[in-house]
């Protein structure tokens, strides 16, 4: 296969399950970089065996950690992909395809179509869900949230194929994730000077389930559309009852 001048960048750790196949998503990459923060697992021997440059680096936040690894790629052309990510062959057709006519100035939206309990998820909010996941470095950059980061483009195009999204491993690696990222939601609003309010605590959640179970069409995917409605509003319930915590931890040391 011909190699094109475009570098996979992955973040990584503990991701032993799910790299390689991320890695090999991409053979069409003449060159591949993986940032791990210290994985105690089998992450960086996979992914050095499927040719990558693996440096390790502590961890910096989301915005920041894909920016380093973004940072030691050779190639202007850079797919950023997480390691439980991968393009399916028709994306990988494509990008091959227009790659001499992509737009420097441009950062490239995949559709991203993701798998959990059982079946692929094509309700509920969570499909199409446009990430942008390939730019030109020279022109673009990751910025620097913790959560929710984004490359910063002049303008953004949105290609056809499917990247495929293996979101969690199971319902409760989605506990767990929810946990984690309500806390970051919740040290954002504090950061952005939000006051906690009783009224989104207990309308934020409700009306999140409603969102995406009624509105969204979550219902057409059957019971795991319900348990992700149910999930997506309890992660707001957390991320309200996490700011509420903060600024009373606040009160009682200012």
């Amino acid at each position: 296969m011909t190699k094109l001048p475009i570098s996979l960048v992955i973040i990584t750790l503990n991701e032993e399950a799910h790299i390689e196949r991320c890695i090999r998503s991409a053979p069409f990459v003449d060159d591949v970089v993986v940032v791990d923060s210290f994985s105690t697992d089998r992450t960086v021997e996979i992914a050095k065996s499927c040719g990558a440059r693996v440096f390790q680096e502590k961890w910096r936040g989301f915005g920041p950690q894909k920016a380093f690894a973004a940072s030691q790629a050779k190639n202007p052309w850079v797919i950023s992909l997480d390691a439980d990510e991968a393009l399916s062959p028709e994306l990988g057709a494509e990008i091959m395809e227009c790659f001499a006519d992509l737009n420097p100035e441009a950062g490239y939206l995949f559709p991203r179509k993701s798998y959990h309990l059982g079946r692929w998820i094509g309700h509920g909010g969570w499909y199409p869900d446009y990430q942008l996941r390939l730019f030109n470095k020279d022109k673009s950059q990751w910025n620097s949230a913790a959560l929710h980061e984004k490359v910063e483009v002049t303008t953004q195009i949105k290609m056809k194929c499917d990247l495929l999204h293996w979101v969690f491993d199971n319902l409760s690696d989605q506990v767990v994730t929810n946990d984690r990222y309500s806390s970051l939601g919740a040290q954002q609003l504090n950061a952005a000077g939000k006051k906690f309010s009783y009224f989104k605590l207990l309308t934020k959640p409700v009306s999140k389930f409603i969102e995406c179970y009624f509105f969204k069409a979550g219902f057409r995917d059957g019971l795991p559309g319900f348990i992700i409605a149910v999930g997506a509003g309890y992660s707001i319930f957390l991320r309200h009852a996490k700011l509420w915590e903060i600024q009373r931890v606040h009160k009682k040391t200012s």
